[in-house]
């Protein structure tokens, strides 16, 4: 997820549709005999749960359909079983650890005898927290002291620790991670499936980064949302050569830059073989930070700031009506998620959507082409007459007061992404990810 970037203050959230329900990936891990400790392979499924299951902070963006990738594992000495899910855009990764609540799965830190927390006067929590939204602090016992706050302006909080966290046939003694004592949720039920989250940013607290894995891989199918997850580094002889753009990153703290996010730069957006007639200075960020381009597997569309969003937005429809393919809603009230204000009728009769032109992200090195259905998306349950609705999976960030470009991963399916930490790089190629699972022998 991303972080709605505001130099002063967050936004608020609840004048943002509230999610209908969200899609979770659960994960379950998988060892080969003939795979080694430096790559762990896991498969992706799905489970559809109500909005509000899972508490999210008002960093980041809430959208319909957002993927959560879970990963059960275990904590502690002796092991307990936790579920914790999987947030590129986090850094923080945090357990529940208060049993009074009313949540299934907790950890409870007096079990484990290699749980120890954090000292405030620590160089983790003094210098290793600074990246946080929320910076860490000094609770009455000299702990270190971590807050998230939520989007209904509730919060979960607790102290930072380390235990030893299990993956597979490794441990990872002396892992840090929250060990929170208080935690809100609007929906218990739902909620007390998972034990916590699992932050996979850049940050130095991070999961990924803790785990010193030289980089990361996933490939989600556009037809269920499932397919693989892989730990680590691999020579996979199958996958088409990667496209390759650089990491960016900078040095000086800015106020709507976020530092440990996987940026990119996007330089250009083609609709068909056609360039949209955009300067290059319209997506580099500015003094401030402001207009950084963030790949985030935890949002589901997107967002491109105002202007160009409308350059997009125009060029798209003029070519989708001049080959009269699709009839334009017509309802200058109705803005799907908050940001995205194109929309067309298809009749409920329709089986199938018309050739539709191509999106193409230009980005520095590498280009990444949107066809097909991932241009337009059905909104569950609206209809019009007898036609039902789809909306273009491309949103306007200026309406969500988002202060950047966000590339989320319904435009990332059956694509093969990777996170190279090590070249500070993300590469991608298209593959058919239903099928990837298999290539690893593992069931899907």
């Amino acid at each position: 997820m991303t972080r709605t970037l505001s130099a002063v203050s967050t936004p608020p959230l609840k004048s943002i549709p509230f999610l209908l329900f969200h899609i979770q990936i659960q994960i379950q891990l998988c060892f080969c005999a003939s795979q080694s400790i430096d790559m762990l392979v896991l498969p992706l499924k799905t489970q559809v749960v109500p909005s509000g299951s899972f508490p999210r902070s008002p960093n980041k963006l809430h959208f319909h359909h957002n993927v959560s990738l879970t990963v059960p594992l275990t904590v502690g000495t002796p092991p307990q079983n936790v579920s914790m899910v999987l947030d590129t855009g986090s850094e923080l990764s945090w357990l529940r650890c208060n049993k009074s609540q009313t949540f299934l799965t907790t950890f409870d830190p007096n079990r484990s005898s290699s749980y120890s927390p954090v000292p405030c006067s620590s160089v983790t929590c003094t210098d290793r927290t600074r990246d946080f939204p929320i910076p860490a602090s000094c609770d009455s016992n000299q702990l270190c002291h971590a807050i998230l706050s939520y989007a209904d302006a509730s919060s979960s909080e607790g102290n930072l620790a380390s235990d030893t966290f299990y993956i597979g046939n490794s441990d990872m003694p002396g892992t840090i991670f929250g060990c929170m004592d208080s935690s809100y949720t609007t929906n218990t039920e739902e909620d007390s499936k998972n034990t916590g989250l699992m932050g996979m940013n850049r940050g130095s607290l991070s999961f990924v980064s803790q785990m010193d894995f030289p980089k990361f891989s996933y490939c989600i199918s556009d037809s269920d949302f499932s397919g693989v997850l892989l730990l680590g580094d691999a020579n996979i002889s199958w996958l088409m050569p990667l496209n390759y753009t650089p990491l960016i990153q900078i040095s000086t703290p800015l106020p709507y830059f976020d530092r440990v996010a996987y940026t990119v730069q996007l330089e250009g957006i083609k609709v068909s073989a056609k360039v949209l007639p955009l300067p290059k200075s319209l997506f580099v960020p500015d003094h401030t930070g402001a207009g950084q381009t963030m790949v985030d597997s935890g949002t589901q569309f997107t967002f491109l700031l105002g202007p160009v969003y409308s350059a997009l937005r125009n060029e798209f429809q003029n070519q989708t009506t001049h080959l009269h393919l699709l009839r334009v809603l017509d309802d200058p009230n109705y803005v799907f998620q908050g940001g995205m204000d194109l929309c067309y009728r298809v009749p409920l009769s329709q089986t199938s959507l018309p050739r539709l032109p191509t999106v193409s992200l230009m980005f520095r090195g590498a280009e990444m082409t949107v066809s097909g259905d991932r241009l337009l998306y059905r909104v569950p349950g609206e209809v019009r007459g007898n036609d039902s609705v789809y909306c273009f999976t491309f949103g306007n960030s200026d309406l969500l007061a988002v202060e950047a470009y966000v590339i989320g991963h319904h435009h990332q399916q059956n694509v093969w992404m990777e996170f190279d930490l090590e070249k500070s790089r993300i590469g991608f190629a298209q593959v058919q990810c239903d099928l990837a699972g298999q290539r690893f022998g593992v069931g899907l």
